[in-house]
């Protein structure tokens, strides 16, 4: 079975390799207050830098899963306020999730097929905004650009980035915001129980203001163990060994960017062809690059799945709202080019 999941999703062709060599050097049974750990969690951090444009002087956290990442921004970020700007499940629950913490939260829901305008999202009585870059659960994204408007038009307000379908995959302007995660059972290839988070200095001195420490996941506590390339827990050692391993064997994020608009471009093209079945985001603006969203009869979408299947292909169910008449293809690094020629010879039947 191939899995075109949009997350988690096919994992990299080494990774059996990979486990077994670190069967081999004890990666499995590794102490995660050792010399050897504090050395691969260095390691790692420098080449995810290196690889993604990652600026030094920001910091990077590894926690278990990107709604982990949602509890740790609410509860030792934000005090009093965030504004969560979305348009779709996964931006909400975000919202919701926080609000839960923060009743003071504020939701700015927007739709799908519109492009944000950065300078119509000025905020001054909130600690964070909150922005899904990339909507899993809809196909859609937000450019580089309208981040960048936004911290433009908010200098003083914390920004926080939910990359998780596409960090790994695509270019992101890490300068634009404060805090970045990302999941790695999408664009990195892994199987899923890792994320990486990715905190600015201006959010490290937030952190220290506050200095919220009631938790095992507190950011301070978190800081203060990575100052020496620890966790504040037993964590998955495997997990980061694969992540490391990945990272250092990809190549430099612009390089692989050019591949991920490639063949979004090719799916856009392939779809444009079709009469039954149509891209959800009309508007390439905000088009994703990493989530391809069809939209279609319940039925046909039913029936492509469930054939699908039979034919080895693992295709994401539409999600939320959007369930029953739609169906994802991720469009990750991972995938390879004769399985995605397969798809297509596959999908041939019904568009």
């Amino acid at each position: 079975m191939i899995s075109f999941y949009p997350g988690p999703s096919r994992v990299h062709d080494k990774i059996p390799d990979w486990v077994r060599e670190a069967h081999r050097q004890g990666i499995l049974s590794m102490n995660h207050r050792s010399q050897e750990f504090m050395d691969l969690v260095k390691k790692t951090s420098s080449l995810l830098k290196e690889k993604l444009d990652i600026p030094e002087s920001y910091s990077i956290f590894f926690t278990s899963s990107a709604t982990e990442c949602w509890e740790i921004i609410a509860q030792s970020l934000l005090i009093k306020k965030s504004v969560h700007v979305y348009n779709g499940a996964f931006g909400q629950k975000w919202f919701d999730y926080t609000h839960r913490l923060v009743p003071d939260a504020q939701a700015i829901p927007f739709g799908p097929q519109n492009e944000l305008a950065a300078n119509e999202l000025v905020f001054r009585d909130t600690e964070a905004i909150c922005i899904t870059q990339n909507e899993t659960s809809n196909g859609t994204q937000v450019s580089n650009k309208i981040i960048y408007g936004i911290r433009k038009v908010n200098p003083d307000v914390l920004l926080a980035v939910d990359a998780t379908s596409s960090m790994g995959g695509i270019h992101l302007k890490f300068e634009a915001a404060d805090c970045w995660f990302a999941s790695v059972q999408k664009c990195f290839g892994l199987p899923a129980g890792l994320a990486v988070m990715v905190c600015s200095p201006r959010a490290v001195q937030r952190l220290e203001q506050i200095a919220e420490s009631k938790h095992y996941n507190s950011l301070t506590t978190m800081k203060e163990m990575m100052d020496h390339w620890q966790t504040t827990h037993t964590p998955n050692v495997l997990a980061i060994y694969l992540l490391k391993c990945v990272v250092k064997s990809m190549s430099k994020i612009r390089r692989v960017e050019k591949k991920t608009l490639r063949r979004q471009k090719d799916w856009e093209r392939y779809f444009r062809k079709s009469r039954s079945l149509r891209l959800f985001a009309g508007n390439t603006a905000v088009r994703s690059s990493t989530v391809i969203t069809i939209q279609g009869s319940p039925d046909l979408v039913e029936t492509i799945k469930a054939a699908g299947r039979k034919k080895g292909f693992l295709l994401g169910d539409g999600y939320g709202d959007l369930k029953r008449d739609t169906f994802r293809i991720a469009n990750f690094p991972a995938l390879r080019k004769k399985e995605i020629e397969k798809l297509r010879s596959f999908l041939t039947t019904y568009i």
